[in-house]
């Protein structure tokens, strides 16, 4: 049985596939433009051995700054962007939030937890789905709220790239700060997220899906495993 790979594993492995990539675009950016490793390594503020140990790709963990000042001095530009490839791990209160909203399930519906999209090589994932006998909708949940724009974008490219049909059930703590968030931004999520709590917790603790796509907002069940009032 193969051993699985963490967030770690595979971060050291982005950083060792991109700075060997930017190594050799110095190397080429450097010999086209006809300069030597020396008059290059003092442009970025290097000695000619650190410059020559940086294109080499001898350096196991080169400073980004280096590549960054290095590029510059050959004619470019350095550039870093993150893209979408899997979910972020899950910290205690995500896993309780997950477990909250379990808990406010009636008979007939059942939840899958961490369901990938059924795309070859795509590595984002539902945080969970829930179906009845006929139907089945998408569960993402967030603990914090922060950017409302960027959260509506993420959630809506990845229900245009989910090939199968289901509405989208977005799961938010109760808390100060969320409700903050809510107050003055719900209506940006209206349009993908028409529903509010009270008619998704009906449909829901009935044991049916909601009619539509809609925000429920849960607190934290008390210790004697009491749901949260919608």
């Amino acid at each position: 049985m193969g051993v699985r790979e963490g967030p770690a594993d595979l971060g050291s492995q982005d950083a060792d596939r991109l700075l060997t990539a930017a190594c050799r675009e110095l190397r080429d950016a450097r010999v086209a433009a006809g300069l030597s490793q020396a008059v290059v390594g003092r442009a970025a503020g290097l000695s000619p051995a650190a410059y020559g140990r940086l294109e080499r790709g001898e350096l196991a963990r080169a400073p980004f700054e280096h590549v960054a000042r290095s590029a510059r001095a050959v004619g470019l530009e350095a550039t870093l962007r993150l893209y979408p490839a899997g979910s972020p791990v899950r910290d205690a209160g995500q896993l309780r939030l997950e477990s909250d909203y379990v808990a406010v399930l009636g008979p007939g519906l059942t939840f899958r937890a961490e369901v990938p999209l059924p795309i070859p090589g795509d590595l984002r994932a539902w945080d969970g789905t829930v179906s009845d006998r006929s139907a089945m909708a998408f569960v993402d949940c967030e603990m914090r709220l922060g950017d409302v724009q960027a959260l509506t974008r993420r959630l809506e490219i990845k229900l245009r790239d989910d090939p199968r049909s289901g509405i989208l059930i977005l799961v938010v703590r109760d808390s100060r700060h969320n409700r903050g968030v809510l107050a003055e931004h719900r209506e940006i999520l209206r349009a993908l997220l028409p529903l509010d709590s009270a008619t998704i917790l009906r449909s829901l603790r009935a044991g049916r899906l909601p009619p539509a796509s809609g925000l429920l907002v849960l607190e934290r069940r008390d210790d004697r495993g009491r749901s949260p009032v919608g």
